[in-house]
């Protein structure tokens, strides 16, 4: 009953973050400047994230977000370094902005609010978030998720300042991992991911279901795709950004490619695993021997410790007995699974699996910096071909004005993502085509369900303007007023709310259009959306 009544207050009383984090920093050895930092980095994204979570709409609540980071510094955190550029403290950042060290929770950093903020993003990560059944990916599509949930989290502090909205694609760490996470998380939702990404039990397989996520929403054609492209993506990546976490892979490539010539050849595949579960036999049969004999039993213990360092020796014949009944269960399920091997749906399964593994890893072949960047280019841009496909899905499936409503903003905040340093999503020439008809699609929807006021008696000239909502950073899409001018017998118009005049532009020459037909007027400030 008192957890009912704290919770009912929770809700009516407003919690004040920087109290909290105030009182938490009482108890940490931080140096009055790192905690002058910390303090500064919750206010900045107190005051910021009203704008944030109505230009993404699909984000963590505020009040989450704030708890999130407090807790991070609660119970992930030990001690925090501030070293100055160019100090003799600064070396072991070898060029980087920062330095994690999960094991002791510890964190050495320049001075940057965000990159403190991404420091502590991924202090409080596991590395990897996907089951090791899924080896190869389980790796790099980790590493994948991981980084761009970093970056995502640094989003509000970096991107909005309470006023205004801009990026400076120079202090975002990886523009790639970053688009990518931004479309999955318009594609699954912020909630799956940070469900996925912050999930401390591992026992739901969250791969799967993502999986199955994605074939629910979008048809099963289309998911393996987009499953193909991300997981691609993961290993190029990887390879451009973290390569030392690719080492182990190089081994499991030639055992994965000599796995596969045995199992190329049926016969001489079941001859082998036949004679492994012949071995496998003969160790069960010896261990069984060995717990049943007292003698065998000491003879085994004097010979394993004869073997082992000083730190390593077993004890006693009671924890060698215990070891060896771990073995034993090891060995039967290791007998179990070659057992399945041999039937032909489940032969069938491995064959594809292992076969799979192997396109994966034949990508590190591709390490060639020229070959890798052209492979990241390709792939970037054929997801974001099927993205946009999925996006017409989601059009087709709103119903409510609400819905359109989220979408419109969804997409609008898509196109603003950076491409490259100088480049973002409606830059991009291969993209213009299905831009369009995505935009066009929408704006039709959003029309057709009366969530957009209906300017003019011509669609085409209708269109020429809303499109320009996709553009425009003004925050709030439901406070952009227009004011359409004539001028030199050409059409412009500008879009601005109270506190943004942006530039003009130009729609149409004025003789491709029938003024006497326009439902509105010229040299008016007219309110785009209906309230």
């Amino acid at each position: 009953m008192q957890k009912k009544k704290e919770k009912f207050l929770d809700k009516i009383v407003k919690k004040n973050y920087n109290n909290e984090l105030e009182l938490l920093l009482e108890t940490k050895p931080f140096d009055e400047n790192t905690k002058n930092i910390l303090l500064t980095i919750l206010y900045k994204i107190e005051a910021a994230y009203k704008d944030y979570e109505h230009v993404k709409r699909n984000v963590m609540p505020k009040d989450e977000f704030l708890q999130m980071i407090i807790n991070i510094i609660e119970n992930n955190v030990n001690e925090i370094k501030i070293v100055k550029m160019n100090s003799e403290e600064a070396s072991v950042l070898n060029n980087k902005s920062f330095f994690v060290d999960k094991k002791n929770k510890k964190i050495i950093c320049y001075p940057i609010e965000r990159n403190l903020l991404y420091a502590l993003s991924k202090i409080c990560k596991k590395d990897i978030i996907i089951k090791d059944k899924y080896d190869v990916i389980n790796v790099t599509l980790s590493d994948l998720l991981n980084t761009g949930n970093n970056i995502n989290t640094v989003e509000p502090l970096r991107d909005f300042n309470g006023f205004s909205w801009s990026t400076v694609t120079k202090e975002i760490e990886s523009i790639e991992h970053n688009l990518v996470y931004q479309v999955l998380r318009i594609l699954v939702g912020a909630k799956f991911l940070n469900d996925w990404i912050y999930n401390k039990e591992f026992i739901i397989d969250y791969y799967e279901l993502f999986v199955t996520k994605l074939e629910e929403t979008y048809g099963k054609e289309i998911s393996d795709e987009l499953i193909d492209i991300i997981c691609k993506l993961s290993v190029y990546l990887d390879m451009k950004y973290n390569k030392e976490v690719l080492v182990p892979l190089f081994k499991d490539k030639e055992n994965i490619e000599r796995k596969l010539n045995q199992i190329r050849d049926k016969k001489e595949f079941i001859k082998e695993v036949t004679k492994r579960k012949k071995d496998i036999n003969k160790q069960i049969r010896k261990i069984d021997e060995t717990l049943n004999d007292k003698i065998l039993l000491q003879q085994e213990y004097k010979k394993r410790n004869e073997k082992l360092p000083l730190d390593r020796k077993i004890f006693s014949m009671k924890i060698l007995a215990d070891a060896m009944r771990r073995e034993r269960e090891n060995l039967i399920k290791k007998r179990k699974l070659y057992n399945e091997m041999l039937t032909p749906q489940k032969f069938v399964k491995y064959k594809n699996d292992l076969e799979n593994k192997y396109e994966y890893l034949k990508l590190l072949e591709n390490g060639n910096h020229d070959t890798l960047e052209t492979n990241i280019k390709n792939e970037l841009l054929e997801f974001q071909d099927k993205f946009l496909e999925c996006f017409k899905i989601k059009i087709q499936n709103a119903k409510t004005k609400e819905e359109i409503k989220k979408l419109l903003y969804e997409f609008r905040y898509y196109t603003n993502l950076p491409y490259g340093k100088k480049q973002y999503i409606n830059d991009i020439k291969e993209l213009t085509q299905k831009i369009d008809e995505v935009s066009h699609m929408l704006i039709l929807k959003a029309v057709y369900e009366r969530e957009l006021i209906q300017i003019s008696n011509n669609e085409m000239f209708d269109y020429s303007i809303f499109k320009n909502i996709f553009n425009t950073r003004i925050i709030d899409l439901y406070n952009i007023e227009i004011n359409i001018k004539i001028e030199n017998n050409e059409v412009f118009f500008q879009m601005f709310d109270e506190n943004v005049f942006e530039e003009k532009i130009k729609i149409c020459d004025l003789n491709q259009i029938d003024t006497n037909g326009l439902l509105i007027k010229t040299n008016k400030n007219i309110k785009l959306f209906n309230a």
